[in-house]
């Protein structure tokens, strides 16, 4: 039996409480279907077609004539079977019913589940497209960029003519360079000789310094010794 409790003043409802586990609630909610005995008033429907099988039963076994009498009973209690009977043959056609939705139910859910494998198939599918789409759009976006970019560079014969050009300049600059590297070599043959000159030149002057300097010391020397023999013969005058 399912009980919840509501706070005052909040409106909260505490979680339920149950005098019975769900397993032993279907049991007791199958048997009272079965024997009818849950009811709202009175006596349960089942207690009341046994009480009056039992009183029909009692009135037959009598030996008084009581015909009428168990006829009476015999009548109230058919119409108590009957009245017994359609709940269930109502019972019945519910479970009937219950069955073929559930039947239908089991075929919708295979045909869903079927559907959903399908779809979910279709949606693998679709998203290996997507990427080749995406990648294929790359590629085109790609190659546009190159378009663009090829566009923006001139003509195959502006590019010929201007490499041409270049050619000729690159030839013309060898050519110099060449030209100059031999203006080079001889510029340094030359300074090498004028440096050569310019040692003996140099060479010479020292000699010549030398020569000279030797020279005014023989002179030097020639003037003194004329000087010394000068004194000399007056000192050898005076004594004779």
């Amino acid at each position: 039996m399912l009980k919840g409790r509501k706070v005052s003043g909040r409106g909260e409802t505490v979680g339920a409480n149950y005098a019975f586990g769900p397993l032993e609630d279907d049991i007791i909610i199958k048997h009272r279907l079965l024997t009818r005995t849950t009811t709202t008033r009175g006596e349960p429907p089942l207690k009341k077609l046994q009480k009056k099988f039992t009183s029909f039963v009692v009135e037959i076994e009598k030996d008084e004539d009581n015909y009428n009498d168990c006829l009476r009973l015999s009548k109230a209690f058919l119409q108590e079977l009957s009245t017994f009977e359609i709940p269930l043959l109502k019972s019945k056609a519910v479970i009937d019913s219950n069955r073929r939705e559930k039947e239908n139910f089991n075929e919708l859910m295979v045909e869903i589940n079927s559907q959903i494998s399908h779809a979910q198939s279709d949606i693998e599918d679709l998203k290996k497209q997507l990427e080749a789409s995406k990648i294929e759009r790359q590629h085109k976006e790609e190659c546009e960029a190159i378009r663009k970019l090829i566009a923006l560079q001139p003509p195959r014969a502006e590019t010929q003519k201007i490499i041409q050009d270049l050619e000729k300049e690159i030839a013309a600059l060898e050519a110099e360079n060449t030209a100059g590297s031999r203006l080079l070599e001889l510029r340094k043959k030359q300074f090498a000789l004028l440096l050569h000159v310019v040692d003996e030149l140099q060479n010479n002057i020292e000699e010549d310094q030398k020569n000279l300097m030797e020279e005014m010391r023989m002179a030097t020397e020639e003037q003194k010794n004329g000087m010394d023999d000068a004194s000399g013969g007056s000192e050898a005058m005076a004594v004779d």
